[in-house]
């Protein structure tokens, strides 16, 4: 079945860095295109990055762009997100995600939070 693990998350200052790491498995990983997603408390789930199937592609929320980077290494089926330059509004529950015929997955989660 498919399995997405986040990890990576953690404790940062504002304006330190952190990388996401999602580790898949049960599908056709190379072939999929992969996003990222967060969720802060009492927010909605939104869209943070996606990445195409190649790698070639890759798209970001107006909120992270050019701060936040999305990669993928088809070999380890585990897609990234580094993030840089980190801001307290950051905060939230980070979520991996897929779009497969079967449905759409998403990790577990992993929790970053930004403070001083």
């Amino acid at each position: 079945q498919v399995q997405l693990v986040e990890s990576g998350g953690g404790l940062v200052q504002p304006g330190g860095s952190l990388r996401l790491s999602c580790a898949a498995s049960g599908f056709g990983f190379r072939y999929s295109a992969m996003s990222w997603a967060r969720q802060a408390p009492r927010k909605e789930r939104e869209f943070v990055a996606g990445i195409s199937w190649s790698g070639d592609h890759t798209n970001y929320a107006d909120s992270v762009k050019g701060r936040f980077t999305i990669s993928r290494d088809n070999a380890k089926n585990t897609v990234y997100l580094q993030m840089n330059n980190l801001q307290p509004e950051d905060t939230a529950v980070y979520y991996c995600n897929t779009q497969q015929t079967s449905g759409s997955y998403s990790g577990q989660g992993t929790q970053v939070t930004v403070s001083s």
